[in-house]
């Protein structure tokens, strides 16, 4: 507890970069703000609206489908690579942590227009590849599923971060407990599934909950630059319906409103991961 002062500087920058945004917007959320004018109190009024806005619990769905198969994927890609580079030295494992990693050193932007020439119906290497192999191209920028999918595949392979978490964790789990395993003839997939794996476990919990948050705000880029949230507003997800709100029709007290309610459905999303682990420790620990 003496130490605290260190972390001052970390919490003054929180106040100011997270919690005065935060309280602002919602204090604008129970206004009618277009940023010309003083905001005007309006109460309520924006909560009855959005209780009837179609469009943005349309694109609440979407954010949610998306965030449902990329997470999983993400997850998957980052332990999997972490469990396949742990415990290898040589020169190709510098090379696949490294590529790895890379893809989320990419800013976003560059990133999401390297999939739009990736993808691109008319000369992208995907589609081509596709054809080339005999398989029916699923049309990812011109129907509604092929863009959902083209969506998915653009957010999937930005695992650097969560790559270098599992890795750190895989790479703290004593030698001896495999050893042990050995020892006793266990195979390597029982080794994996019934020592690593559930060692990790916490770890992977906390790597979804963050892939949650994250997958959520960082669709905005994907889906503004590479479908526009098209065809059909078929990949138009929550954070790009909000910019469009609030910096298209400047409707500012609105988006605001809008703001909140995904940071609270985020949050609630988020908290899901943590609900189930809860409910698991509990029904598994030895009753007396």
């Amino acid at each position: 507890m003496r130490n605290w002062p260190l972390a001052l500087p970390y919490l003054v920058g929180s106040a100011l970069l997270v919690l005065a945004p935060l309280g602002l917007a919602a204090a604008l959320a129970f206004t009618d703000y277009f940023g010309f004018r003083a905001p005007e109190f309006t109460g309520t009024d924006n909560l009855v609206r959005l209780a009837g806005d179609q469009g943005f619990w349309d694109a609440v769905a979407v954010s949610a489908l998306i965030a449902a198969v990329v997470v999983p994927l993400r997850l998957a890609l980052a332990v999997g690579a972490a469990l396949f580079l742990a415990r290898r030295r040589e020169f190709s494992a510098s090379v696949g942590r490294a590529a790895a990693y890379v893809p989320s050193a990419v800013p976003d932007a560059a990133w999401a227009l390297l999939w739009l020439w990736i993808l691109n119906p008319s000369y992208g290497p995907l589609p081509g590849l596709l054809g080339a192999l005999g398989i029916p191209d699923p049309g990812f920028l011109t129907t509604a599923w092929g863009a959902r999918l083209g969506l998915v595949l653009v957010l999937a392979f930005q695992v650097g971060e969560a790559f270098v978490v599992a890795l750190a964790a895989r790479t703290a789990i004593p030698a001896r407990l495999h050893e042990a395993v050995r020892v006793e003839g266990g195979s390597a997939w029982f080794a994996t599934t019934r020592v690593t794996l559930p060692v990790m476990a916490p770890v992977v919990l906390v790597l979804a909950v963050r892939d949650i948050v994250v997958i959520v705000q960082n669709s905005f880029v994907p889906a503004l630059l590479v479908t526009d949230g098209g065809p059909a507003n078929a990949t138009r997800t929550a954070p790009l319906l909000i910019y469009r709100r609030a910096f298209e029709y400047g409707e500012l007290g609105y988006a605001s409103t809008l703001s909140v309610t995904l940071l609270v459905l985020t949050a609630l999303a988020a908290a899901l991961p943590l609900w189930l682990a809860a409910r698991l420790a509990t029904r598994q620990r030895p009753r007396t």
